[in-house]
């Protein structure tokens, strides 16, 4: 198999043994890696010009014929789209199911909304059949708790050992550290052959809020989380996983009527995000979600309780 790839990596234009090496060495090992890699990476890698580097990434597209396509040929290839369940009836239905495979899902709230707890939930519920899914947890707030995993695990008759197991997760200390490890989660999938089905990155914005500080370094806040949600967005594409980010909130003061709550990260984490659930505090203890954005769902509003044994209605 690692022949085969080298082979169809060689068959590139342009592309001779030590320039293979190079991309192979880089994390690019498969055609449609090459193929939807940005121009300026492969100029960067193979000391190529920008010319030559249209051409490699044109040819491997051609080979994966990822031109344009009928709708009823895109229709199809939905049919590989899964959900992941919540736990919360009313919660699930809004959703059309749970959580969406090959989107990114958002969930943003200020403190205390359960958007930490519904992450816990994502990363037991992706290992019940039929779906059978390791989950990848990226946590930059040091908010990840196995004990919580167990209490979930076990509400549910669950080897709580095998599930602990099955969630690979990494601490972000700062916000490259974070990009970095996004970034590596695709040789997970590609090289150690992991069956990867949920990527869980809470939260999104902390890190890069904490060290891009003041109006001044905003574009350049904007323009790293952007390309890091790029990178979410190509795993969830290519590989049809599930992404669910966390997002934090700001109070906008010029507001006079209607919520002034705001999610970090501006129109840039809207647009990259397929599904966004603005999730607040409700009463009795109960947390409220609200489905604001969706390509295919209509806005609406579920409510749903946290107990010992996780989320349900």
């Amino acid at each position: 198999m690692a022949k085969k790839k080298e082979n169809e990596i060689l068959d590139l234009p342009g592309v001779g043994p030590a320039t293979a090496q190079k991309l192979m060495e880089n994390g690019y090992t498969e055609l449609k890696q090459i193929a939807t890699a940005p121009i300026g990476d492969i100029m960067e890698l193979c000391d190529m010009t920008e010319l030559t580097a249209k051409k490699v990434i044109k040819f491997a597209q051609d080979k994966l014929e990822m031109g344009f396509k009928g709708a009823d040929i895109i229709e199809e290839s939905r049919h590989n789209i899964f959900h992941i369940p919540i736990g919360c009836k009313a919660f699930d239905e809004m959703m059309a199911g749970g959580i969406e495979s090959g989107s990114i899902t958002e969930a943003y709230g200020e403190f205390g909304s359960k958007k930490t707890q519904i992450a816990h939930q994502l990363a037991v519920n992706i290992q019940l059949e039929p779906l059978k899914g390791i989950a990848v947890y990226l946590d930059s707030e040091g908010s990840f708790r196995p004990s919580r995993i167990r209490q979930m695990a076990k509400a549910k008759g669950l080897d709580e050992e095998a599930i602990l197991k099955g969630i690979k997760y990494a601490r972000a200390f700062n916000s490259d550290h974070q990009v970095i490890l996004a970034e590596k989660i695709e040789n997970m999938i590609v090289e150690e052959k992991l069956p990867i089905r949920l990527v869980i990155v809470d939260s999104l914005t902390s890190a890069f809020r904490s060290e891009y500080v003041g109006r001044g370094m905003l574009a350049d806040r904007q323009q790293k989380i952007n390309k890091h949600m790029v990178t979410l967005k190509k795993l969830a594409d290519m590989y049809n996983i599930a992404v669910y980010v966390t997002n934090q909130v700001s109070v906008d003061p010029a507001q006079m009527f209607g919520d002034p709550t705001k999610a970090i990260g501006g129109h840039i984490v809207g647009h990259a995000s397929t599904h966004r659930i603005y999730l607040r505090k409700g009463k009795k203890g109960s947390g409220v979600a609200k489905l604001i954005d969706s390509p295919n769902l209509p806005d609406s509003e579920s409510i749903f309780n946290v107990v010992e044994g996780g989320i349900v209605d």
